[in-house]
């Protein structure tokens, strides 16, 4: 017998602290992912890593549980393709189109997510397209584009490719979906159940297109940062962060989880000031400002219930 009662979701102040957190660790994820990169990894065996390290962590802890929750198979098929698409393709689409084109275009193709998200929102949950929420995801984009804009260096970057950027624009499409889609049936079990699967499906996925490029690979020899930096991609930026996704969505419209994607390169951009990496200008003010506020007015503006139970209201 499946177990179909809703699992304890948290109050809607923790779940914009979870999903703010988690696009922290994203954030700090792309420099670290980067430096880990160009001393050995290639992209494809770090996603590897990502998924199958943290697939391992959330069946570990599945087992500690003191009670195992029963999934149905209609139930299953359908995390097993939330996985598929918010981590099996979104992961591996994003690597292999970032490995063809530039990081400024891949940077800028990443705020395609959330306009994606709000539309899919409308077309399949007839979730409205506010004033609000569309001033919003436009303030966003543009405070992250300004900042990817500004802090790039045009003689670092690598010559562009539509198809990468192509892949990448189909990576968040995979993501948006998933949002979208899923809500219901993350309410009926615990995040580490939904996660266990969804990571087991894109292992599934991913070992037969990565598996051969480990066999060349030298396990001895690296750094203490080299480690570290890996299992802070493994642990913190996928096993905690996804787990702490996966708790706000419980409670969050997927166009509010959609638009802290902004979040990120803000946070490339601070931690890049603090290591000395750059200098903190106007126009990353004006860009964190145009972030907060699109994070704002998209979570101020009222969803498809609200209106409903507005006009019902207003009908008495």
């Amino acid at each position: 017998m499946s177990n179909t009662t809703s699992a304890s979701a948290p109050s809607p102040l923790q779940a914009h602290l979870f999903i703010f957190v988690a696009e922290v660790m994203w954030g700090l994820s792309a420099p670290i992912a980067k430096d880990i990169m160009l001393q050995d990894f290639n992209g494809f065996q770090l996603v590897s890593l990502r998924i199958a390290g943290s697939a391992l962590l959330f069946w570990g802890l599945s087992l500690l549980q003191n009670q195992q929750e029963r999934v149905s198979r209609s139930d299953l098929a359908k995390l097993m393709l939330a996985g598929l698409l918010s981590i099996g393709f979104n992961q591996t689409l994003f690597t292999v189109g970032l490995d063809m084109t530039s990081p400024v275009n891949a940077s800028i193709m990443t705020t395609m997510m959330p306009i994606l998200t709000m539309f899919l929102a409308f077309l399949i949950l007839h979730e409205p397209i506010s004033t609000l929420k569309v001033l919003g995801i436009v303030c966003g984009a543009t405070g992250a584009i300004l900042i990817v804009l500004h802090s790039s260096h045009s003689g670092a970057s690598r010559a562009d490719s539509a198809e990468g950027d192509l892949l990448i624009i189909i990576a968040q499409f995979c993501f948006a979906l998933y949002l979208t889609l899923f809500k219901g049936v993350l309410h009926r079990y615990s995040g580490v159940t939904c996660m266990k699967w969804m990571f087991t499906a894109s292992l599934l996925f991913v070992v037969p297109f990565t598996a051969q490029s480990f066999r060349t690979f030298s396990w001895t020899g690296h750094t203490a940062a080299f480690w570290g930096g890996t299992a802070y991609v493994v642990v913190g930026a996928t096993f905690i962060a996804y787990l702490l996704l996966m708790a706000a969505q419980k409670v969050l419209r997927p166009t509010v989880v959609s638009i802290y994607n902004y979040v990120q390169p803000l946070v490339a951009c601070i931690a890049s000031v603090l290591a000395g990496l750059g200098v903190f200008t106007w126009v990353h003010a004006l860009a964190a400002c145009l972030i907060v506020a699109g994070v704002t007015f998209v979570t101020r503006s009222k969803s498809r219930a609200q209106m409903l139970a507005e006009q019902k209201g207003a009908s008495k």
